[in-house]
């Protein structure tokens, strides 16, 4: 499995726990960190550690992979991921807006996450 296809099953496990406005953002041209930023939103501690779980399970089953480190999954105002070629931010609403990674990585290519849950 690719990087990419890591970020969007990544991504479909931030969607499976409703995270809301999930980003990719590729960033392997503009830095050494990783390949890929998945970054999504939680409104709760509850929902932020729901998500950060449902992508540790996803890509544990999936892709027979763990994070090589993880952060803040206890507080759960901003919990991150280590993938490696990947990284996971799942950040509460005041914690997002703050930090602004989105800014950030603004010269990584950057694609939204399409929900399924827009359709229902």
């Amino acid at each position: 499995m690719d990087s990419h296809q890591l970020a969007e099953l990544a991504a479909e496990a931030c969607d499976d726990r409703k995270a809301t406005d999930i980003e990719l953002i590729r960033i392997e041209e503009v830095s050494c960190l990783a390949e890929w930023i998945v970054i999504a939103g939680g409104f709760s501690d509850v929902q932020v550690r729901a998500i950060a779980k449902s992508v540790e399970d996803k890509l544990k089953t999936q892709a027979e992979r763990l994070p090589l480190r993880s952060e803040g999954v206890n507080e759960a105002k901003w919990a991150l991921l280590d993938y490696g070629e990947l990284i996971v931010h799942v950040l509460q609403p005041n914690e997002r807006k703050y930090y602004d990674l989105e800014s950030f990585w603004s010269t990584g290519e950057r694609k939204f996450f399409s929900s399924t849950y827009k359709d229902i």
